[in-house]
């Protein structure tokens, strides 16, 4: 089956770092150039661009827009370098538990140290490899819902939470790539997607895309998924990831801890989808996965407007961590990999 939407959420395109702006979406479609650092630093930050790989992709073009601004003015290699890898930690700093911007940053910076030449040469490389991390992204994500797509019950009904589909990745996405293969096979797939409070990823992203590929989606709020489980009317749980630890334990979006205690008991299996590029080796638990603290406009705010009292608390963490116990395999562009996740992850970096 050949899908209506051909998202790409991110491109290179003339020295330029072209994006859809994920903060108008379904309102509105509109794409922007970014041609600085800072411009990319904010692209981040502010979730014009968002979901683990896409950001990760915007940190390997970042990178390259700073050699290009860089070598405008520094003319020495050395220095270059260093301002470089200044640049480097700062886009990293942009989002702090998406590990793939620190794995996209980080292969940018080791290239320019394996590059010889002028810094006319480095700048160029480093935008080739940009580009070549995006055009891998999208046949990663077909791998992974290739795997998916396998443990998929005929006419299953799966719940998805946030946005881990094309506009979280360069294209075609990682959950949601499991759901478009799963529905290239068998037109009676279902999907439900949960809101995701505060940003709403799921109302506003996750069902435009769905309902642009004619993939039947139903849209419940945050609190009541485990009333359908009850009901019998989810079949499986399929989920994206910002970062995920050598023990399997995986930060996703606020509320993906919540519906894994659900699916657990009610019996409903619940998949991560992810690339390998998101498994954080170097970490051995989720205890370890630094928490982002979103601003908490998010939480008071709708549209604009003020929901709640003005004088209350807040507290905004944008993700959670759920503990591997609870997942029942992590679906990768090597294979879906099951408990005992120690094990299953070490086997699948062994000699990379």
């Amino acid at each position: 089956m050949a899908f209506k939407s051909k998202i790409k959420t991110i491109e290179w395109v003339e020295n330029v770092s072209r994006m859809i702006d994920q903060t108008i979406l379904p309102k509105e479609f509109k794409t922007v150039d970014i041609a600085t650092t800072e411009g990319m630093y904010k692209a981040i930050k502010d979730m014009i661009v968002r979901g683990a790989p896409a950001i990760g992709i915007a940190g390997a073009h970042g990178l390259a827009l700073s050699a290009i601004e860089l070598s405008k003015s520094v003319k020495n290699k050395e220095e270059f370098l260093n301002k470089l890898s200044e640049k480097a930690e700062y886009l990293k700093s942009s989002r702090p538990t998406a590990v793939n911007l620190m794995w996209a940053v980080d292969k940018q910076m080791k290239l320019t140290q394996e590059t010889q030449g002028s810094i006319e040469e480095i700048t160029q490389a480093l935008i080739q490899n940009g580009i070549k991390l995006e055009n891998e992204d999208i046949e990663i994500n077909k791998k992974m819902g290739d795997y998916g797509a396998e443990v998929v019950p005929k006419g299953a009904t799966i719940l998805t939470h946030c946005n881990a589909g094309a506009l979280a990745t360069v294209g075609y996405g990682t959950a949601l790539g499991v759901i478009r293969s799963a529905f290239a096979k068998d037109p009676t797939i279902k999907v439900f997607a949960d809101e995701t409070r505060p940003r709403q990823q799921g109302a506003r992203l996750t069902t435009w895309e769905l309902t642009q590929d004619g993939i039947p989606t139903t849209l419940i709020t945050d609190g009541m998924c485990s009333y359908f489980m009850s009901k019998g009317m989810i079949d499986m749980v399929v989920v994206g990831a910002d970062r995920i630890a050598a023990n399997g334990d995986t930060a996703n979006k606020i509320g993906t801890y919540t519906v894994a205690i659900a699916a657990k008991y009610h019996k409903v299996p619940f998949y991560i989808a992810a690339p390998l590029s998101t498994i954080d080796i170097s970490i051995k638990s989720g205890e370890e996965i630094p928490i982002e603290e979103r601003n908490h406009e998010e939480v008071t705010h709708i549209n604009g407007d003020w929901i709640c009292a003005q004088e209350v608390n807040i507290i905004n963490p944008g993700f959670d961590v759920t503990p591997n116990e609870l997942i029942t395999g992590i679906i990768t562009e090597k294979g879906i990999l099951k408990p005992n996740f120690t094990d299953s992850i070490k086997e699948v970096f062994k000699g990379r």
